[in-house]
């Protein structure tokens, strides 16, 4: 007969061995899983309502007043400040992606000089902007600027001001965002490049297309995904770029370089409207939503081309 059969609740109870207690001391948490996850996430949750649901409420409260519009489209700079912007979109966005695209070809090719130039190259997009741009304002000054005493010395020629018309200063911003920001995305179009299977090209070579070829049936085709994800990212972060302008040209001569993003700055605290700073910033809200909304279609897509 089993030893078992005789034991009463209370004696097979006391054979069930309690599980040993947690210490905080010895590393194991106090309370459920659910109160570690909150602990986590209260601060996380406060800090994006302070710094990011609360700054965009405010601002969409500071722009609702129909009024500040009206000032605001009756003011003659504004129409300035939106065609400087999208000239400033269509021209540097443009041209520093496809010649990052460019570029990007010529540094895979398998050379330590071409990666120890790689090296130099993205160090206008490491340095800092604020400093850059500064300096940038400084070498195109008219009467003492490097770029002119350097036109001086070696070709005996006087430069023109840089920053006293406003095309040459709107021309002079956009290459500074040019030649800071072409870096970054060079190195994206590269990664891009290096996931493209040699064997395509291998392929291609087998069935003649080499040099620009290959360029236009076998890359640029595998990178059109890439590309357009990269003009959406670009355009939006230009749309609110605010230091190329103001560090380079300051919005000057006589406001005609001005930006929407500089424009609003100026609006709010120079002249002391917020309204109206808020209403030039939101402006651009027809032109940043579509894009916003295009670049999530195409980050949600399941099938990512390379």
């Amino acid at each position: 007969m089993d030893a078992t059969v005789g034991l009463l609740p209370a004696d097979s109870a006391a054979l069930v061995k309690a599980p040993p207690r947690r210490r905080f001391w010895r590393g194991g948490p106090r309370g459920s899983d659910t109160s570690w996850a909150l602990a986590f996430l209260v601060p996380y949750a406060a800090v994006f309502f302070l710094f990011v649901l609360y700054p965009v409420a405010y601002g969409l409260w500071l722009g609702h007043d129909p009024a500040s519009y009206r000032q605001l489209f009756s003011d003659p700079i504004y129409l300035k400040t939106v065609v400087n912007t999208l000239i400033f979109l269509a021209i540097g966005v443009n041209l520093h992606l496809f010649g990052a695209l460019l570029v990007s070809g010529f540094f895979m090719r398998r050379n330590w000089r071409v990666r120890s130039l790689l090296l130099v190259y993205i160090l206008p997009w490491a340095v800092p902007a604020i400093p850059t741009f500064i300096a940038i304002h400084w070498m195109l000054n008219g009467e003492w600027g490097m770029l002119n005493n350097l036109l001086y010395a070696v070709f005996g020629i006087n430069g023109p001001s840089w920053l006293n018309d406003r095309w040459l200063a709107l021309g002079s911003a956009i290459a500074a965002y040019i030649w800071k920001w072409m870096p970054f995305w060079t190195v994206i179009f590269l990664a891009g490049r290096m996931a493209i299977p040699l064997e395509l090209y291998e392929s291609a070579a087998m069935d003649g297309a080499t040099g620009y070829r290959r360029f236009i049936h076998v890359t640029f085709p595998l990178l059109a995904n890439l590309y357009l994800i990269c003009t959406l990212l670009s355009t939006i972060w230009t749309l609110g770029d605010f230091n190329t302008i103001y560090f380079v040209t300051g919005g000057g001569p006589s406001l005609s370089t001005n930006v929407l993003a500089t424009l609003g700055i100026r609006d709010a605290f120079e002249i002391d409207n917020p309204q109206l700073g808020m209403a030039a910033v939101m402006s651009a809200l027809p032109l940043l939503i579509p894009l916003v909304v295009v670049l999530m279609r195409k980050l949600s897509q399941s099938r990512v081309q390379l």
